[in-house]
C-alpha cells in the first residue's frame, strides 16, 4: 500500500498542501535593500499564554451549556477503529477514546500513560510493559495484556488494510505470522494479566511506542477474528470501545460526534459531563465568538491574535507545533538528479523574505527536518541562506546556462519545472509570488498548475510534477519527519530519492533509545542531507489556540495537541 508522508495525531494540527495560483512573472526583481526594507518592522512572535481579561464577558450561549464542552473539528470520515482510518480527523476522535500505554509528553519524551512502567533489556531486544492496575474498557471489561497481544496481531495480519507499518519493530516472529503459515507470533509472550513482553530481532528506538500504542479490545474487536480476514472490523468503526476519559455516543454527520465522561477510566471520571467534536461547517471564528465552541484553533497571526485578546473571554495559547512545511523534488525527474541543481533550487529562493512576509513574525525558517520542539533539533546546521549568486553558479556547473530570454538551458532544453499545487488563496499566492521572482532572477521558468487536493495526491502518486509543497501533521518521534527519506520507505513524495549514507544516519538514529544518542545521530543525519538535500524546507508552524475561560485544562502541546488535556478539562463560574 502506497502511504503518505503523514501522521494525524490532533485537532491542533493538520496542514495539507500550499495553493497557488498562475502569476506573471515581473520583469525586475527588488533590490536586497528594498526586501530589507519591506521587512525590517518584522520580529519574530515568540511563544505566549494570554489569560482572559474578563472571563464574565464570556456568551450566554457558553455559560448555558453548563457541564459539556465542545471543540471544533473538520468533518471526519467516520473510520473510528485506531489503525484502520486514513483522514487525520479520524485520528483526533480516536484519541478521545484510545489512549496508548505510552504516550509522548510536551517535551516530545515518552511517559507510562496505561502502562505503569516499561523495561528495555540491555541489548535492546526486550521490550517488557506492566499495564496498570484494575484496568477496564469504557464497556466495563477487563483491559489486559491478552488485549495488547490481540492488537499487534491484528496489525501482522496478512489482510491489514491500514498504514501502521508494524514490521518497522523487528518483532520475532511477525513476518512469520504475516506473510507464512504460522499461527502465532513468537516473539509475544504475555507473562499475565498486567504483564507482557516483546522480542526484537534488531534494536528499534520506535518500538517502544508502537508496541505500547492504542489498544483493542479482544472481547470486542476480535470475536470475529479469523486470520486473514479483517473486512468485518468495518462493522464497529461507528461503535467504538475504548478505555479513554470518554466514551463515544454518537456521531451526526456534519454536525457533531458527542461522548460522554468514562465512569470505568483509570485517573477517575472527568469533572465535564460530555465533550463534543463540532463538525459543522462554518466560520470557526465566528463560532468562538458567539459561544457555540470552547476552544478552537485559528491561522496564527497577529490580526487573530488581536481579535482574541478583544474578546476578553479567551485564554491565548500560542505554541510552536512538532510539523514543518517544505517543497518536495521530483528526484525521477532529470532535472533534480543533480545534487548540485537541488542546492541552487535551496540557494536561489528567499526564504526568511517568504517566511516573514506570510507569517507576520508567526513562524520561522526551517533548517533541518525537525521542530525546535524537539530534542532532535539543533540550530547548528545553517541551511541554506540566500544566495542567488551561488545558486547561479551551481546551475553552470550542472551545464544550465542562460539564454537569450534570459531562462536557462541544456541540450537545447529550457530549465522549466512545473509546481503542483491546490486552489489559490491569500496566503498560497505569497509562496508562489516569492517562487516565481526569486527564479527569474536565476534563469529558472516556474510553471504553476493548479487543481484541487486529491487530482494533486493523484498527479504526485503518478510522477507528473516537478515540485511539490506539502505540510507534515504532528512529529511526535523525528523519524516520522526524516522516514521518507530512507530508500526503502514505499511512499511517492519523494520518489526516486536515494543516498546510502542517508540510509544509514536514519537506521542509526533509530537503532538505540537512549535519546542523547539518537539525537547525535540525527544531527549527522542533517548535516548529509545538507550536501544530499531532498527538499526546500520552508517553515515551522505555530499554532493559535483559544479556550473560553469557562473551561479550565485545556495545555495544548506541539506533539498531542489538546488529547493529553481531555481528562483534565473541568467548567468553572465565570460569573461576575
Amino acid at each position: 500500500m502506497k502511504k503518505r508522508w503523514t501522521l494525524s495525531l490532533s485537532v491542533a494540527a493538520f496542514t495539507v498542501v500550499l495553493g497557488g495560483c498562475n502569476t506573471e512573472m515581473g520583469s525586475d526583481e527588488p533590490a536586497n535593500s528594498d526586501r530589507e526594507e519591506e521587512t525590517a518592522s518584522i520580529q519574530f512572535v515568540e511563544d505566549t499564554q494570554v489569560e482572559a481579561s474578563n472571563p464574565a464577558a464570556s456568551p450566554a450561549l457558553a455559560t448555558n451549556r453548563g457541564e459539556t464542552i465542545v471543540v471544533g473539528l473538520q468533518e471526519p470520515g467516520g473510520v473510528f477503529t485506531p489503525y484502520f482510518n486514513t483522514s487525520g480527523y479520524d485520528g483526533n476522535v480516536q484519541a478521545v477514546m484510545f489512549p496508548p500505554l505510552v504516550d509522548i509528553d510536551e517535551n516530545g519524551e515518552p511517559f507510562g500513560r496505561l502502562a505503569e512502567n516499561w523495561n528495555v533489556s540491555d541489548d535492546e531486544l526486550t521490550f517488557s510493559y506492566t499495564l496498570r492496575e484494575g484496568l477496564t474498557f469504557d464497556d466495563g471489561r477487563p483491559f489486559t495484556t491478552e488485549d495488547v497481544a490481540f492488537t499487534i496481531t491484528l496489525l501482522y495480519d496478512p489482510s491489514y488494510p491500514g498504514s501502521t507499518d508494524i514490521t518497522e519493530t523487528n518483532l520475532v516472529g511477525g513476518l512469520d505470522y504475516k506473510d507464512g503459515d504460522a499461527d502465532e507470533i513468537t516473539g509475544i509472550t504475555i507473562v499475565d494479566e498486567r504483564t507482557i513482553e516483546f522480542e526484537l530481532e534488531e534494536p528499534n528506538a520506535r518500538a517502544l511506542t508502537m508496541l505500547g500504542g492504542q489498544v483493542l479490545s479482544k472481547a470486542y474487536y476480535g470475536e470475529e477474528y479469523e486470520k486473514g480476514n479483517l473486512d468485518y472490523i468495518s462493522d464497529f468503526h461507528l461503535r467504538p470501545v475504548g478505555a479513554g476519559p470518554f466514551t463515544f455516543e454518537a456521531y451526526n454527520p456534519g454536525e457533531e460526534i458527542r461522548f460522554t465522561s468514562n465512569e470505568h477510566y483509570y485517573k477517575g471520571e472527568p469533572e465535564a459531563d460530555a465533550f463534543i467534536y463540532r463538525t459543522t461547517e462554518g466560520d470557526s471564528q465566528q463560532f468562538f465568538q458567539t459561544g457555540e465552541l470552547d476552544y478552537g484553533t485559528f491561522a496564527a497571526d497577529q490580526d487573530n491574535f488581536d481579535m482574541l485578546q478583544s474578546l476578553e473571554f479567551a485564554d491565548i495559547n500560542l505554541y510552536t507545533s512538532s510539523n514543518y512545511s517544505y517543497i518536495a523534488f521530483n528526484h525521477e525527474s532529470d532535472i533534480f538528479k543533480d545534487a548540485n541543481v537541488r542546492k541552487a533550487f535551496n540557494y536561489g529562493f528567499d526564504r526568511q523574505t517568504y517566511v516573514d512576509i506570510r507569517f507576520q513574525g508567526f513562524a520561522q525558517v526551517a533548517n533541518v527536518p525537525v521542530s525546535p520542539v524537539s530534542w532532535a533539533y539543533t540550530d547548528e546546521i545553517e541551511g541554506f541562506p540566500y544566495d542567488p549568486e551561488e545558486a547561479e553558479r551551481l546551475l553552470e556547473e550542472a551545464g544550465w546556462v542562460e539564454g537569450s530570454d534570459g531562462i536557462r538551458e541544456r541540450d537545447g532544453e529550457k530549465l522549466r519545472v512545473y509546481f503542483f499545487t491546490t486552489e489559490a488563496s491569500g496566503a498560497s499566492d505569497v509562496l508562489v509570488t516569492r517562487l516565481q521572482e526569486d527564479y527569474q532572477r536565476i534563469g529558472i521558468d516556474l510553471q504553476i498548475e493548479q487543481m484541487d487536493f486529491n487530482a494533486l495526491l493523484a498527479r504526485v502518486d503518478n510522477g507528473d510534477h516537478d515540485l511539490v509543497s506539502f505540510s507534515t501533521t504532528m512529529q511526535p518521534d523525528p523519524h516520522i519527519g526524516v522516514q521518507a527519506f530512507h530508500s526503502d520507505h514505499t511512499g511517492n513524495t519523494f520518489r526516486g530519492y536515494k543516498n546510502e549514507e542517508v540510509d544509514a544516519r536514519i537506521d542509526a538514529a533509530v537503532a538505540v533509545s537512549d535519546l542523547d544518542a539518537r539525537a547525535e545521530s540525527y544531527h549527522e543525519l542533517y548535516e548529509a542531507l545538507e550536501e544530499d538535500p531532498p527538499m526546500i524546507l520552508l517553515n515551522y508552524n505555530k499554532v493559535l489556540s483559544a479556550t473560553n475561560a469557562r473551561v479550565q485544562g485545556f495545555e495544548p502541546n506541539g506533539f498531542r495537541g489538546i488529547s493529553l488535556s481531555l481528562e483534565d478539562l473541568q467548567v468553572v463560574d465565570v460569573a461576575e
